[in-house]
């Protein structure tokens, strides 16, 4: 029988601006949009608060963003392909619950990282807060769900066992991407710790340990379950909101997943860091073998692509410049300007003119624990790995050069860009 759906209970009525009520005074002579957001709330073991009212741009949408960190949630490959598992059932799941929501103008996001989960809701400022109340009450209730097991719950069982399909295909094609990002990933595992390998994640989905350890919905829901009982949360909340409605925000958190867990001690806080890449004397002392060629890098890792049509080669040099800590604000914002300048100086000489590739790039990039290095990538199909490296070098010692003999005034020209 035809049966006129329910009426949208996300379709804002109350278009008002928060900036222009009575009991918000707003100096014409400040400059509002220069301003942080302020520290509504700081309990360091549990909640930290941030709020900023938008006076700027005046229009009645809201931006809630909140991260809720857990140390079990990165302890071990499985419990982070049990979260992967999860973040994929939920948002197939409320869909059903929350498309009422984009109708209206509203949108969510929930994602697993290492540090924990981060849940984001924007849109119009009057029902963002049922928004997030009714994400964060779907992430809870679901884990109920899938603890009464398949039986009980078949559609959901469904759901789970497609995500573990979905899984297991995104994560070995990853292993068939191009070889600039499969170089960039390597780097990756080389620097930080800790990093677990995308092999280990394969070995939990598919092979002669995942068939006799299984993944289950209810082992599933218990390691969520497990991670979010020892959480805190950091949450922003800027927009068309005041304060009264941020604290309903904290009321919001505090209620579903503060109150039924334990505090963080700093202790536990999750700890990523990167390693300090050796000089040449240091990579002798550490591997033993000095180096028999010209090659002046004095740490290379080389490997094989995994596709045997894949044509390209592909060189990534990494040139530490130290933490966020050791460079200071004035060292990261000079390490953002060579970046800029780089990047131009690079595509022109070894894209442009060398015509080595069509993927040339030279920029910063930051690794676990802020540490900050030059990257310069090309990805070629006329060339070796030893050869782009070679123009790669010979680029840096120019590009050197190109930096001593630049003017001020096109130095303060770039600085601007930035």
């Amino acid at each position: 029988r035809l049966k006129l759906p329910d009426l949208n209970a996300f379709i804002p009525d109350d278009f008002s601006l928060k900036c222009e009520d009575p009991e918000e005074k707003t100096d014409p002579s400040i400059d509002y949009s220069k301003q942080p957001p302020c520290l509504l709330i700081d309990r360091p073991d549990s909640l930290r608060m941030w709020h900023k009212l938008d006076r700027t741009w005046k229009v009645p949408k809201t931006s809630i963003r909140m991260h809720l960190t857990s140390p079990n949630l990165y302890r071990s490959p499985r419990t982070m392909t049990m979260a992967r598992l999860y973040q994929k059932v939920l948002n197939d799941d409320l869909n059903s619950f929350v498309y009422d929501a984009s109708v209206a103008g509203c949108n969510y996001r929930v994602d697993c990282a290492p540090t924990g989960f981060r849940v984001s809701v924007t849109g119009y400022s009057e029902k963002l807060p049922n928004l997030l109340d009714t994400v964060t009450t779907r992430m809870l209730s679901l884990l109920r769900e899938m603890k009464e097991g398949p039986e009980a719950h078949p559609g959901l069982a469904q759901k789970f066992n497609k995500a573990i399909q979905n899984l297991c295909r995104e994560t070995k094609n990853y292993k068939l991407d191009s070889p600039y990002e499969v170089g960039s990933y390597n780097s990756r595992i080389l620097m930080e710790n800790p990093v677990w390998h995308v092999d280990s994640y394969i070995a939990e989905l598919e092979g002669e340990y995942a068939e006799k350890d299984h993944l289950t919905m209810e082992e599933c829901a218990n390691t969520m379950e497990e991670s979010l009982s020892r959480v805190k949360a950091e949450a922003l909340c800027i927009g068309n909101i005041n304060e009264k409605e941020a604290r309903k925000v904290a009321s919001v958190i505090d209620e579903h997943f503060l109150a039924p867990s334990r505090p963080l001690t700093e202790d536990e806080n999750p700890k990523f860091r990167s390693f300090k890449l050796p000089t040449r004397a240091e990579a002798v002392s550490i591997f033993g073998v000095e180096s028999t060629t010209s090659r002046s890098i004095p740490l290379i890792v080389e490997d094989v692509v995994l596709s045997e049509s894949e044509e390209n080669n592909s060189v990534e040099v990494i040139l530490q410049a130290g933490s966020d800590f050791e460079l200071g604000y004035q060292g990261v914002a000079i390490m953002e300007l060579i970046g800029h300048i780089a990047y131009g100086s690079a595509f022109g000489q070894l894209r442009t003119k060398e015509q080595l590739g069509y993927i040339v790039s030279a920029f910063t990039r930051k690794t676990a624990g802020g540490a900050g290095s030059l990257c310069v990538v090309v990805q070629s199909s006329v060339a070796l790995p030893e050869h782009l490296e070679e123009r790669c070098e010979a680029w840096l010692a120019s590009f050197r050069q190109e930096l001593a003999d630049m003017p001020e005034e096109r130095l303060a020209m770039e600085a601007g860009a930035v």
